[in-house]
């Protein structure tokens, strides 16, 4: 359809994406008063060492100008260091490592270097929405392999993978820990994927922002597994593993030739960013294993103080083997929208949650199903779960 001037409409390939839901639920929030249980950030700062260090850069004069283009080589060298000792992926700091605008620019690069227009990108469905945003600025086809509640969890159906793939599929979009189910696909499944993108010639990429926040199971990068190496992009970042979401650093690993593609989308977005941050979180990569333990053991404890809340307010519980969030069936309460119940419920219930529907192609799958996050302080979330129990009572 064209406008009076018969000039054809603005935006055609982002014509679908408004405002983010993240943002309309977050207003909803301010505007009640009600606890925010609905966007993935947490409510309280991460170590106080690696504030401290952030401070130090900036009255050093460390990255109060345009730091290196591919990040400063302090964490290069950290990122590299971080994915061999904990993984035994061998990537050299200059040249297969990249710093990001977070994990979101990571994606957004990758996918505007690796996909050219008419491709076919399959992703895993519910998925987050920054994933469709970026298909659709590169020009790719989004075919979505949706991931279906079995057994208490999310699962991924194999046989449905392999069908989805075409002549014109070009990469496979993961990613594990998954936003918003809080799936950690199993080694066996990886395996299973990798096995497909060799014979298919197929590129991954990779998305383990929560790579720390692993319940039950283990985290399995794909690009350990047998022939995967050359042709994954793994991104990760700060901001969930160290409780700083607004330091916007995350990163990008894999063989000279990708990361150099992916640099050259990368370099005409932001550039550079977050100059001083850069060298805080090449201090925090370096923290012992006791603050991963204690972050992962403090985040499970408040997954079970949900899940137990939620519960107990009538909800059905998916309780996440990874990630900081919490899916949730309405239908025992009688409700079937979650985008009704979420725009109700802070009214209803003084509490702000996100409809899953809005991370579907197929949104009447999701439709009944909703988004909790944990990440916040464990007086906020036992205050919450007392408001969800009140408004639901029997």
């Amino acid at each position: 359809m064209t406008g009076r001037t018969g000039r054809p409409p603005l935006n055609r390939r982002l014509a679908e994406f408004g405002t983010t839901v993240f943002a309309e639920m977050s207003a909803l929030a301010a505007r009640t008063g009600s606890i925010n249980l609905g966007q993935g950030f947490p409510d309280a700062d991460g170590p106080e060492e690696v504030r401290e260090a952030a401070v130090r850069a900036l009255r050093d004069g460390r990255g109060n100008q345009y730091p290196p283009g591919p990040g400063i080589p302090e964490l290069r060298s950290a990122i590299s260091d971080h994915q061999r000792l904990r993984y035994g992926l061998e990537w050299d700091a200059d040249t297969e490592v990249l710093v990001t605008a977070g994990a979101t620019e990571a994606i957004a690069a990758s996918l505007l270097a690796l996909v050219e227009p008419g491709d076919e990108v399959i992703a895993l469905e519910p998925y987050y929405d920054s994933y469709a945003a970026g298909i659709a600025m590169a020009g790719g086809a989004r075919v979505p392999v949706t991931l279906r509640p079995r057994d208490g969890a999310y699962r991924l159906d194999l046989d449905e993978l392999r069908d989805a793939v075409t002549d014109r599929t070009r990469l496979i979009l993961l990613n594990t820990p998954h936003n918003p189910t809080g799936t950690v696909l199993s080694r066996e499944e990886l395996a299973a994927v990798a096995e497909l993108a060799v014979e298919r010639d197929l590129l991954v990429v990779t998305d383990e922002v929560y790579e720390h926040l692993v319940f039950d199971g283990e985290h399995v990068p794909i690009a350990t597994l047998p022939g995967m190496r050359e042709r994954t992009v793994t991104i990760s970042s700060a901001g969930k593993t160290f409780s700083f979401t607004g330091w916007k650093v995350g990163w990008v690993t894999g063989s000279r030739e990708l990361v150099a593609a992916v640099r050259s989308a990368k370099q005409y977005l932001t550039f550079v960013s977050a100059g001083p941050f850069q060298y805080a979180v090449a201090e925090a990569l370096r923290l012992p294993d006791s603050y991963f333990e204690e972050f992962r053991t403090d985040m499970r404890a408040k997954r079970e103080l949900l899940a137990d809340g939620l519960e107990q307010a009538g909800f059905k519980v998916f309780r996440p083997a990874g990630t900081y969030f919490i899916t949730t069936d309405i239908r025992p309460l009688g409700e079937t929208d979650g985008f009704a119940f979420c725009r109700a419920l802070p009214e209803r219930a003084g509490v702000v949650a996100i409809p899953n529907a809005v991370f579907y192609d197929h949104k009447r799958t999701g439709a009944p199903y909703v988004r909790f996050a944990f990440c916040k302080r464990t007086e906020v979330l036992a205050e919450a779960t007392e408001r969800l129990r009140k408004a639901f009572e029997h």
